[in-house]
């Protein structure tokens, strides 16, 4: 079985640290785990990478230099005809794999002309993030490319509900929900840190993952409930100097560490040094997301504080697999996490059930196999 992964996007190192880059990454694996043959076409291959992706066969397009945005889109929907050519010379293949991105339709195409089965992954309404957070030049060339992409793919996998309804409206026709997951191998088990209670977040430092509530809710538990606990924030963005400066002024900075952006390999030592892990999100926002912390909090065998948002609570059973809050509300995050505190026999329970959670229902493996049965392809391999 031989597989093209397709990731035309020039915002993600396929083998870099966001957690775009582990998405792909795990992808590959699982693929790879189930006795396919992949193939990687990407304009940022970069590292070397894992030396378990070895066997991935990594096929190089073209970078996009730094330009004006009108320039770089073109050159984005220039890739297509590119793509199409470099699929001609690299297949036959079995499916065609393929990772969303602004401008490209010409995989799916290749693919839907050809007989050949596709998968097109959608993680996000990337047409609005891009106008909303970012520059989009060409909107209507952005539409156009979504729905010709769209409309080809013969499978669209979506990660949420949401994502699910943003790929239908580009005329998207067999739309699965298929949620981001974990690979339980990378976070064995282990014993509780010992010191101060200790919270920690996973993530990178952007406004709709709420770290600035999240302070605030830390800030109330040092006040008297839970007055030596710890804050450990693993990630970096462009929010660090406000949260840094917010702790600054709450008197608060020697008792948080910012550890920056770690790499795949150092991210389960970080989670071990944690008593508890919160994923929380501003309630104002439209929720799409799919978090990776989440699967990772739980296989890590952490309980786990996540705000109620989107279908976050069919993750986080309340009570069973963690505990929910009021989203944009630091007294309630501070509440479960002082539960949390004072009773480590809770948090042992609820670590527990959330890895077994992961293992059964959240697995790379499951997803894989999952992408390949919609595919109508034979699996092979366990998750």
């Amino acid at each position: 079985m031989r597989i093209a992964y397709v990731c035309t996007d020039p915002g993600i190192p396929t083998f870099g640290a966001k957690g775009a880059s582990i998405h792909v990454q795990e992808m590959l694996r699982a693929f790879l785990g189930r006795g396919a043959e992949v193939v990687l076409l990407s304009p940022r291959l970069g590292d070397p990478g894992p030396a378990d992706l070895e066997a991935v066969r990594r096929i190089p397009l073209p970078a996009l230099p730094k330009e004006d945005a009108q320039s770089r889109e073109r050159r984005m929907l220039a890739m297509n005809d590119m793509l199409r050519a470099v699929l001609d010379d690299l297949g036959p293949f079995d499916l065609i794999y393929e990772r969303h991105a602004l401008f490209a339709h010409g995989a799916m195409e290749w693919a839907a002309e050809k007989g050949v089965p596709a998968v097109l992954e959608v993680n996000a309404p990337l047409i609005a993030e891009q106008a909303n957070h970012r520059a989009l030049a060409l909107p209507t060339e952005a539409a156009v490319s979504a729905r010709r992409a769209m409309s080809a793919a013969g499978v669209v996998s979506a990660v949420s509900d949401g994502v699910a309804s943003y790929a239908r409206a580009y005329g998207a026709g067999d739309v699965h929900v298929i949620a981001n997951a974990v690979n339980p191998a990378r976070f064995p088990p282990t014993a509780p840190p010992d010191g101060p209670f200790t919270i920690g977040f996973l993530g990178t430092l952007k406004p709709w993952h709420d770290v600035a509530t999240l302070i605030e809710a830390f800030a109330c538990m040092r006040a008297s409930p839970v007055a030596d606990a710890r804050l450990l924030i693993v990630g970096d963005g462009p929010e660090r100097p406000v949260l840094e400066a917010r702790l600054a002024a709450l008197g608060l900075r020697g008792a948080v560490q910012f550890t920056g952006a770690l790499c795949a390999a150092e991210v389960p030592a970080a989670l071990a040094a944690m008593h508890a892990a919160v994923a929380p999100y501003a309630g104002h926002q439209a929720f799409y997301f799919s978090p990776l912390k989440l699967y990772e909090y739980m296989a890590a065998g952490l309980p786990v504080v996540a705000s109620r948002v989107g279908h976050l609570h069919e993750v986080v059973a309340e009570g069973r697999t963690g505990l929910l809050c009021v989203p944009d509300d630091a007294g309630s995050l501070a509440n479960a996490l002082t539960r949390l505190a004072r009773d480590p026999a809770l948090r042992v329970r609820l670590g527990q059930a959330a890895r077994t959670e992961v293992l059964k229902h959240h697995t790379w493996g499951g997803v894989a196999e999952r992408v390949l049965r919609l595919a109508g392809l034979t699996v092979r391999g366990a998750a």
